[in-house]
């Protein structure tokens, strides 16, 4: 996503906006990856270019997975994911909401400079064109199961495996291909809290693990 947009700047009046969240689910919450697209096809339908305001707003704002799913699909995506400072930008949005969560706010606070970041409608139409084989796959493996994961104090575990993954995250621009596993990881957490599917958490923090171990590895 980049710059300002006019729209963006006129419907929130450059101001920062605050979110509920809840541990629980709430009936406008997606339960699915397949939702997430549809909402945010028909988000994007409505305004070009697409802000991450417009975005946010209807995935429903007290949905912590969506606000993870969509950072790790916008990393993972052609056209959009390349693009220098994308994976930084979208580190910032999760490090704020998991932050956030794990201090036991009941609503994140999320800068105006950020919700007014936007993406040209044609391009992000063709990635979510592009997601909808990857959708249909995951929501047919993806269920209810290991709630203990996803719910409660499992929740607040996942958020702090956000943490860790958003902190290393900008340096990660700088090292081929490791941005990827960490898109994988933040796209896994996020389906994993939709989805109230704790085996895709659990995969989540083991690609977390291998990524940075890569990471660690390399280094030496």
């Amino acid at each position: 996503m980049h710059g300002r947009s006019n729209q963006g700047d006129a419907e929130g009046g450059g101001t920062d906006a605050t979110v509920e969240a809840r541990a629980s689910r709430s009936s406008d919450e997606p339960n699915d990856l397949r939702e997430v697209l549809d909402r945010i096809e028909s988000a994007a339908a409505s305004a070009d270019p697409v802000t991450a305001r417009l975005v946010i707003e209807a995935l429903g704002t007290r949905s912590f997975g969506a606000l993870l799913l969509v950072p790790g699909l916008i990393i993972l995506a052609p056209l959009i994911g390349d693009i220098p400072g994308v994976p930084t930008l979208m580190a910032t949005l999760v490090l704020l909401v998991s932050v956030q969560l794990v201090a036991g706010r009941r609503q994140f606070w999320l800068p105006a400079w950020l919700l007014n970041r936007s993406v040209p409608q044609e391009k992000l139409c063709k990635v979510i064109g592009w997601l909808r084989p990857v959708a249909r796959v995951l929501d047919k493996l993806s269920r209810p199961r290991l709630s203990a994961v996803t719910r409660g104090a499992g929740q607040y575990a996942v958020a702090i495996a956000c943490i860790a993954v958003a902190l290393a995250m900008p340096p990660m621009e700088f090292i081929p291909f490791s941005a990827n596993g960490a898109g994988i990881a933040l796209t896994l957490f996020g389906l994993a809290l939709v989805a109230q599917d704790g085996l895709l958490a659990v995969i989540g923090l083991l690609i977390t693990v291998a990524t940075f171990s890569a990471i660690a590895y390399g280094m030496l």
